[in-house]
């Protein structure tokens, strides 16, 4: 009797091995930690949830966007978007492409939003106008 408890028992620790291997593959997070490492782009959103703030990466630089929703002509929608650098230390190196690359990303994504890029991405943007 106590081999087999102690054979269940070891069913059910590899079980549990296999199910956290199996979410920390699945993980978002890490999923933007090994692109923002490679350097490409990915971007992490609940589209579904306007209250969580979306992340992205482009460049080994990580931005984040928070979602204000509003109306528009057929319903609502999030209109306006404002990003924001985690650490401005990453910027150097960021082309004014690179930043119409990052906006077209999110009209993809939501096509009613107006995008406000924060200090001090914004005075790259102002910069770049006169």
């Amino acid at each position: 009797m106590i081999i087999i408890l102690f054979r269940l028992l070891i069913l059910i620790a590899l079980v549990i091995i296999v199910y956290t291997a199996y979410e920390y593959v699945r993980s978002p997070l890490r999923k933007l930690e090994r692109a923002k490492k490679i350097k490409s782009f990915y971007y992490l959103d609940d589209p579904d949830n306007v209250k969580k703030n979306l992340m992205m990466t482009y460049k080994g630089m990580v931005f984040e966007g928070e979602k204000y929703i509003g109306a528009t002509e057929q319903s609502f929608d999030v209109v306006s978007i404002s990003v924001q650098v985690k650490d401005p230390q990453d910027l150097q190196g960021l082309e004014r492409n690179d930043l119409y690359f990052l906006e077209k990303e999110l009209l993809i994504r939501y096509p009613q939003a107006e995008i406000d890029w924060k200090y001090p991405i914004n005075e790259l943007l102002t910069a770049i106008k006169n």
